[in-house]
């Protein structure tokens, strides 16, 4: 038999030794117990301070801080950690949960290596505690934190506003709901991550204008065809930063001092946006003015200008002086991908090779026009896909490309179109260039004549008039007029 003493060794030695294998596994929960007995410790050890916020005050108003600091409360990442918390979803986004402490449970934080903690009571009130003896070096800049945080928090979360000029006012047209994003836009990666990072480098550059001695503020010139996603993504510039805007209709100004009272009438925050620019500099001098008082304007205000090929916008575009050019060009085959990856979820299809050849014959459409093509059709991407290469085909070619079809189809043609020109006898004698010259003893020019002016005879008979191209030609290989006179009048 095994002695009873024995036994008990054993016992005792295995217990230790699952004790041992569960604070090793469960390190965590070790740690938590830790942490418990020092902040127990440590409020034996120290003396507190608490300060009240309650929600009004004596009179029955409201205390400013007592916002500031819920909210800032709620997005302590340390509320995750507390033993309960509230949770809440957001009533106009999916999937959007925040939360909140509850009463009783304390939220700690940390603040230039001071430990503080936060409590919720009853009524709502707040209850702010630290070391007594890190007061004086706490308390002031922790509660100016406090603010300064919470109102971004406001910002971040608050519906933007849209606002149109009436004459020499803003009204307020309507919330601001455009559901665009830069995530969402169909455009060159490359150039969207640009602009991504000079947006992100705006909003946290207060401090590095400051010490350069400039206003805080950015503009941007948004330049390419119409359909080309230009307001869509001025949109979506404005959902990134949070921002008001200010749709600036230049048409409604009737004075540069009316122009400058509405840009000096622009709040912080704002996009100031002023779409097709070219029609309004060109038209009267409200877009000169524009570009006058544009440097009047306060801080934290991003101005975002659109231009079209329409006018003189090429020039006007030279001129501008903004501090970022984003180009948006007609669909290629690469932005054709993303937007039928966006429209219709493909990544791949057995008929993007025939897009790409539509594409690299010359064929151009707007991603507005390609985009609704494939919205009529989303039910069916092979349909969807058929009638964009069908609208492809039909457009015409840029002029490039339709000169370079038509040298591969008619070379002959175009070899006698390289002719030199020779001079065209006009009414009074004297002669004008611009007509092909023909040699007269060279046997391979006359059947050239002669097949231009058959060609040429049987399109125009019809109409009973003899063209200018016959009579140059005829005047050029000396036959006489009246013969031809006879059969194109009736």
């Amino acid at each position: 038999m095994i002695p009873r003493d024995a036994l008990l060794v054993a016992a005792f030695f295995f217990a230790g030794l699952l004790l041992l294998l569960r604070a090793l596994l469960s390190f965590k929960s070790l740690l938590y117990w830790f942490c418990r007995c020092r902040r127990w410790v440590d409020e034996r050890t120290h003396e507190y301070q608490y300060f009240r916020i309650p929600r009004f005050d004596d009179r029955g108003l409201e205390n400013p801080l007592h916002r500031h600091a819920a909210a800032y409360v709620a997005s302590l990442p340390s509320v995750e950690r507390a033993p309960v918390a509230a949770v809440f979803s957001a009533a106009n986004k999916h999937n959007e949960f925040s939360l909140v402490p509850v009463t009783g449970y304390p939220v700690g934080e940390s603040f230039r290596g001071f430990r503080l903690s936060w409590t919720v009571e009853d009524a709502g009130v707040l209850l702010l505690r630290l070391r007594r003896q890190d007061r004086a070096r706490v308390l002031r800049p922790y509660l100016g934190h406090v603010e300064s945080v919470a109102e971004e928090i406001h910002l971040r979360r608050r519906e933007a506003t849209i606002f149109t000029n009436f004459g020499p006012n803003w009204k307020s047209a309507s919330l601001f709901n455009h559901p665009a994003t830069l995530d969402a836009v169909a455009m060159d990666a490359e150039q969207k991550a640009r602009v991504r990072a000079d947006l992100e480098a705006f909003l946290k550059g207060r401090d590095y204008y400051y010490r350069l001695r400039r206003i805080w503020r950015r503009s941007y010139l948004l330049h390419g065809p119409s359909g080309t996603g230009k307001s869509t993504f001025a949109a979506a510039m404005a959902n990134f930063l949070g921002y008001d805007i200010y749709d600036l209709d230049l048409a409604a100004v009737s004075s540069a001092g009316e122009l400058k009272a509405l840009l000096a009438a622009t709040r912080p925050r704002s996009m100031i946006l002023v779409e097709h620019l070219e029609r309004h500099v060109h038209a009267n001098s409200g877009g000169e003015g524009m570009l006058r008082f544009i440097d009047r304007i306060g801080e934290e205000r991003v101005v975002v200008y659109t231009l079209t090929g329409e006018g003189g916008a090429a020039e006007l575009e030279a001129e501008l002086t903004v501090d970022v050019r984003v180009h948006f060009p007609l669909c290629d085959f690469p932005a054709f991908k993303a937007l039928a990856s966006g429209y219709l979820g493909l990544e791949d299809h057995k008929m993007y090779p025939k897009v790409e050849e539509v594409f690299k014959g010359g064929a151009t459409m707007s991603p507005a026009e390609v985009g609704e093509l494939m919205m009529a059709n989303r039910g069916s991407p092979n349909r969807a896909l058929k009638s964009v290469i069908g609208a492809l085909q039909q457009r015409p070619l840029p002029p490039e490309k339709s000169i370079e079809s038509n040298s591969q189809r008619r070379p002959e043609k175009d070899a006698l179109l390289q002719r030199p020109s020779a001079p065209r006898s006009n009414v009074n004698g004297g002669n004008s260039a611009g007509v092909i010259k023909l040699e007269k003893d060279t046997p391979t020019a006359m059947r050239e004549l002669k097949k231009l002016y058959s060609l040429v005879k049987t399109r125009s008979k019809k109409n009973g008039v003899m063209p200018v191209e016959v009579a140059a030609a005829a005047a050029a290989a000396g036959t006489p007029l009246d013969e031809l006179e006879q059969e194109y009048c009736y």
